[in-house]
């Protein structure tokens, strides 16, 4: 059974930085592409990033580029977003998801499983 549980997520004030995790399991996870999308308010979920099977090609939505940086470890099955310089427009709902090939793409439908989400919320 393949899970994802995502953690790290909470409050800060705008500019200030959060580390959100996402810990996999039930499949290889290093045959697996991951990427993280967000879902704010009123709004449909969105692309923020995503990594392919060996870390060595990492993609970003371009409100994010320069701020975030996407990460793995193949060793502890969990992939990372280090978000820094925060702004209170990226307050969202923040999902793990796992594509079940090596190679990444921004598209939603192309991934195969998602976490159950953790919220970040920045204060201005």
């Amino acid at each position: 059974q393949v899970q994802l549980v995502e953690s790290g997520g909470g409050l800060v004030q705008a500019g200030g930085s959060l580390r959100l995790s996402c810990a996999a399991s039930g499949r290889t996870f290093s045959n697996d592409a991951m990427g993280w999308f967000r879902q704010a308010p009123g709004r449909e979920r969105e692309f923020v990033a995503s990594i392919n099977w060996s870390g060595g090609s990492t993609y970003y939505a371009d409100s994010v580029k320069g701020r975030f940086t996407i990460s793995r470890d193949n060793a502890k099955n969990t992939v990372y977003l280090q978000m820094n310089s925060l702004k209170p427009e990226d307050t969202a709902v923040y999902y793990c998801a796992r594509k079940m090939a090596i190679w990444t793409t921004s598209q939603e439908t192309d991934y195969d499983y998602w976490g159950q989400g953790t919220q970040v919320t920045v204060s201005s």
